[in-house]
């Protein structure tokens, strides 16, 4: 903990500095969009972004990640909450802080317990998949706020904001960096100011509502933002918290996933690692001061992040940087945030969102495993039609499936010998030389209750009249548990009812050390524990002449 603060340097300072009063400049608009996906008032979103940011510095290991508001947990948070008390009410705020009590508190457990290895159950694609329908999703419902009403009640000038406020974002993200650069600005430079385009293009539709008096012609703003810092605190009610454990058990998963996603990006960029039981305990504590702060679900976006990185970033001290110029800013009167048109930040999120679609991962996986684009495809539908938590629990039941498939179908090879050398490759595939008595397999993955009987079957089937001996090349096994160890005992007298004797090659010394323990299986095979593949084939193999060279398909 702390321990970027104990090799602190002054050369650090100019890099978090700067990083910090640039991400401030994004964390206000930016909070304040989340705060309204997520059905709070906008201070909501500022007050998300203080407190968090201090505890994460004290607990996170990542050195330039921005925790905040995001996008999916703030729409996670609207649809947990939907139908449990009126959308903006006290009681709205107080289950969204009890349910991101409940998520720090979980995450910080994890965090003890060193179960950061559990976001590896998520695979890419069916993220991407989930993300990208999270995207549509989130856009979908600010197409009301963007036209200043509903379809059928567009408030004309309202959607004249927000639809110029769109277009301005969208061009300054597709054009304004290489327009800068070309102004012979330097590409760092650059990519922070466009980055930034939306504090500028927030700043004029402000402008323009105040010039133009558009309050009067029915366009919505963001109204009275309360000065001063939260009140710490919140009320508890364990009714509540039994109806929001497993939403909130949900969104800790979620939190936990994309910072970690975020962290190790850029930490890879810096030659940096992350700790993941670190991380943990960060984002339980952020989620934790969030809750008593009046805020909601927070964790590490990866496009703050990587302006924060960008900005300059060297350490955490930037993070906290933003918070206090945040707190700065609630500090002084805020009657500036007063006519903020919410179609301008209803564009914003727009924007930010639409960023998160992925459409290369599912292409790219339709080319490699159509059954990861099969998975991107079904995690997509499943947020689009069920919701975002159903999406969350498809997205993982397809993941641990799609696991348990490929562990419960593992790879077995004939093999044979490269003539002049002593490699071995698969028949199907190479010129080899192989012997009508002996059957050599590899097997390509771990033996256990999963796909040992598998194993044991493809055994069989492999063998012909002709086969007197079979050797498992096992030098890609680097496990045998006890359900794989009755199953190779079984087939070893399978084998002997055969007249056929099982022989072992390559088995790595850890197994080796186990199989040792029980003569389950050494104390009855029937066939040797080879050294080598080339071993057991020199031994095994009748005369030359016998050999036989097998062509490839």
């Amino acid at each position: 903990m702390l321990l970027w603060l104990r090799q602190y340097h002054r050369a650090l300072l100019a890099g978090d500095m700067t990083a910090g009063i640039i991400v401030v400049l994004m964390m206000v608009p930016q909070g304040m969009a989340y705060a309204m996906v997520a059905g709070l008032p906008p201070v909501a979103g500022l007050y998300a972004s203080l407190l968090p940011a201090v505890a994460y510095a004290l607990f996170g290991s990542s050195m330039v990640q921005s925790v905040g508001p995001m996008a999916i947990t703030s729409l996670m948070t609207a649809t947990s909450l939907a139908g449990l008390a009126p959308v903006g009410s006290e009681l709205y705020s107080a289950m969204a802080a009890q349910m991101t009590l409940i998520a720090g508190v979980v995450l910080f457990l994890c965090g003890l317990l060193r179960l950061g290895f559990l976001a590896q159950f998520l695979s890419r694609p069916v993220l991407s998949g989930f993300t990208s329908g999270a995207a549509l999703v989130i856009a979908a419902s600010q197409l009301s706020t963007l036209l200043g009403g509903s379809l059928q009640q567009i408030n004309i000038p309202g959607a004249v904001v927000g639809l110029t406020s769109l277009l301005l974002l969208w061009l300054a993200r597709q054009y304004l960096m290489n327009l800068l650069k070309g102004l012979g600005l330097p590409a760092k430079g650059a990519d922070i100011l466009a980055k930034t385009a939306p504090v500028l293009v927030l700043a004029l539709a402000t402008l323009s509502v105040v010039w133009f008096d558009l309050q009067a012609v029915g366009v919505q703003v963001v109204g009275q933002v309360p000065s001063g810092l939260p009140a710490l605190g919140m009320a508890l009610s364990l009714e509540q918290l039994s109806q929001l454990l497993t939403p909130s058990l949900l969104i800790g998963f979620m939190i936990f996933l994309s910072s970690q996603s975020a962290a190790v990006s850029l930490a890879q960029k810096r030659g940096e690692r992350i700790n993941a039981t670190h991380e943990l305990l960060g984002l339980g504590a952020a989620n934790l001061a969030s809750a008593v702060s009046g805020g909601f679900p927070v964790t590490g976006s990866i496009s703050r992040s990587a302006v924060n990185y960008t900005a300059g970033a060297n350490t955490p001290l930037a993070g906290l940087i933003t918070s206090g110029l945040m707190a700065l800013l609630l500090s002084v009167p805020t009657g500036w945030m007063s006519p903020l048109p919410l179609g301008a930040l209803a564009a914003t999120i727009m924007i930010a969102v639409l960023g998160m679609l992925d459409f290369e991962t599912p292409r790219e996986a339709w080319r490699y495993d159509r059954d990861d684009a099969l998975a991107w495809g079904i995690t997509l539908a499943g947020v689009l039609l069920l919701g975002v938590e159903e999406g969350v629990v498809v997205g993982l039941l397809l993941s641990l499936g799609t696991l348990i498939a490929r562990a419960s179908r593992p790879h077995i090879a004939t093999i044979g010998r490269i003539p002049g050398s002593e490699h071995f490759r698969n028949v199907s595939r190479h010129n080899v030389e192989t012997h009508p008595a002996l059957l050599l397999l590899r097997v390509d993955a771990g033996i256990f209750f999963g796909n040992a009987e598998r194993i044991s079957d493809s055994v069989l089937e492999s063998l012909s009249e002709a086969h007197r001996e079979v050797v498992l090349v096992m030098s890609a096994v680097n496990q045998i548990d006890t359900t794989g160890l009755y199953t190779l005992a079984e087939l070893n007298r399978s084998l002997s009812r055969r007249n056929v004797r099982l022989h072992l090659a390559e088995v790595k010394g850890p197994i080796m050390d186990r199989l040792k323990l029980s003569n389950l299986l050494l104390g009855t095979l029937t066939g040797k524990v080879y050294l080598s593949t080339a071993e057991a084939f020199v031994q095994l193999s009748s005369t030359p002449e016998e050999s036989s060279a097998a062509t490839s398909n």
